[in-house]
């Protein structure tokens, strides 16, 4: 990272961060460097500086995997703010920039994809919803647009539109396939029907409503998300404390998160494959999961309970014996169905080979988290930039290499073993003391980051002040941004009737893309 001939700033942080304040015509030399430097573009996002008299200013988050993170400020003009393309370079870079644009009104200059994607047709081209003078109350006529999915033309290609309502209890997104036969050529995805004005939401809100928001962008990611935001808040306070007994509480809880979504992945990808067996097993033991999150914690999917300064529920010697004997309870039923799952010639079948992101590929499209380690790419926020208790525990990153959808299944399977590992460490570890503690007052306005391995991938968050106990703006990335584009990459070659399977083995999130 020192390579890159740059005025760094070593910045406060639970991992290695440094601040770089580019201007904007140097910008794309600095980026050629970063990725010629093995950098990875984790997220870009604006803001609306026009009140602090910096006019609009362009936020970008790089990590360098063996070395910290890089944070890149751009100040632009406040009239017509632009700046170049940086997709060539990153290929998340485009979705990024045209959700930007529609939200902010920041141009990425000699784009060749500028068509809408947050905006569909909810509000006007020419309104920008994040600009200060946009209030939460404002109302738009809803504008007609036709969205120009990309043609493909030949012998033999017909198109598939899917979606964006489904047929199943499941998010929206739309997907339109270019086929030969049943073989897949092409794949576009459109999303954004889920968007639901998150980041305006966090505009001038205080932090424990901003604490209640973040826990409900994506529901089945609510610890990673409110412990991803809780520590960008407590980074703001620089030097926040929060209690050794409520940090391990935090990694009990994003392990139970982890847990019971990959339990839930593994029976739908048994029954995507024919085999109801396996969803009926493992969604009794999601169901078991859930129910003593109810009698220990208060709610089944752990809402509401890691808050700025620690958390919110504490749990007895008693429901620490509920928890062990749970373990005990998963261990030997997760080992028989893995078993069951690998000696199944008709599950195999549909697995292996089928969906593969290579690595090569994964690295060209910056994958994250869990589709990231099956390809073989040895990336997790737990052992790259492990904060309490992480740092005691010592977590395995669980690794794959064939990037197929078999691949995707045993790193589930690797993960709820691992997890139940660390949760029964933490349990025998887990130290007195209270779980909450006040935050200090503040009346610099300051930036805060947070980030948590959760199930998926790495959840980030940004958050800027404005004063002691209310938020200015907030940004937060979900690594579905990422994985998303790989799922149009796995399908290609393989038949239209697998695309539910290989989409399945991602389970990626439209409401924590789309927020």
């Amino acid at each position: 990272m020192k390579n890159l001939q740059l005025n760094l700033i070593e910045f406060t942080s639970l991992w290695p961060t440094w601040v770089a304040l580019v201007p904007v015509d140097e910008l794309l030399d600095v980026v050629k460097k970063i990725q010629a430097s093995d950098g990875q573009l984790l997220t870009l996002w604006g803001s609306d500086e026009r009140s602090q008299q910096y006019g609009f200013r362009l936020h970008l988050v790089f990590i360098f995997w063996n070395q910290g993170v890089l944070y890149l400020q751009c100040d632009l003009s406040g009239v017509n703010p632009s700046y170049p393309d940086l997709s060539s370079y990153f290929p998340v870079a485009n979705r990024l920039q045209r959700a930007l644009f529609d939200l902010l009104g920041i141009k990425a200059n000699d784009s060749e994809d500028e068509r809408a994607w947050l905006r569909h047709n909810a509000w006007p081209s020419d309104i920008f919803p994040l600009r200060e003078e946009i209030k939460l109350t404002d109302r738009f006529a809803n504008e007609d647009e036709q969205y120009p999915f990309v043609r493909v033309h030949g012998e033999g290609v017909h198109e598939i539109p899917v979606g964006p309502v489904h047929a199943g209890i499941i998010e929206p997104g739309h997907f339109r396939f270019h086929a030969v036969g049943e073989r897949i050529l092409r794949l576009e995805e459109r999303l954004g029907y889920a968007h639901k004005g998150i980041a305006k939401h966090f505009q001038h809100c205080s932090f424990i409503k901003g604490t209640q928001l973040a826990g409900r962008i994506s529901a089945d990611n609510t610890v990673a998300y409110a412990w991803a935001y809780s520590m960008a808040v407590e980074h703001l306070y620089q030097g926040a404390a929060v209690s050794p007994r409520a940090q391990w509480l935090r990694a009990l809880l994003l392990e139970r998160e982890r847990i019971m979504n990959h339990l839930g992945d593994l029976g739908s990808l048994g029954n995507d494959a024919g085999l109801s067996f396996g969803l009926t097993q493992f969604s009794i033991l999601k169901e078991d999961m859930l129910r003593l999150n109810m009698q220990l914690f208060g709610h089944r999917y752990l809402m509401d309970i890691i808050v700025p300064g620690g958390v919110t529920a504490d749990i007895s010697s008693g429901g620490i014996y509920l928890i062990s004997q749970e373990i005990r309870k998963l261990q030997k039923e997760v080992y028989s169905l893995k078993q069951c799952y690998s000696n199944h010639e008709g599950l195999q079948d549909r697995f292996m080979t089928t969906g593969t992101v290579s690595l090569p590929l994964a690295n060209r499209l910056g994958l994250l988290g869990l589709s990231a380690r099956s390809s073989g790419l040895a990336i997790d926020w737990r052992t790259k930039f492990p904060c309490m208790p992480y740092t005691k525990i010592g977590v395995r990153a669980c690794i794959e290499k064939q990037g197929d959808v078999g691949a995707r299944v045993l790193i589930r399977f690797q993960e709820i073993e691992e997890s139940l590992r660390i949760i029964e460490l933490i349990i025998k570890k887990l130290p007195d003391g209270r779980i909450q503690e006040l935050l200090p007052k503040t009346t610099d306005s300051r930036i805060g980051f947070g980030c948590i391995e959760g199930w998926r991938g790495p959840v980030f968050f940004a958050v800027c002040n404005e004063d002691t106990d209310h938020i200015r703006w907030a940004h937060v990335h979900d690594p579905s941004w990422q994985n998303w584009l790989a799922l149009e990459h796995a399908v290609l070659g393989n038949i239209v009737p697998d695309f539910p399977l290989i989409n399945k083995s991602f389970n990626l999130s439209y409401s924590g893309h789309d927020s």
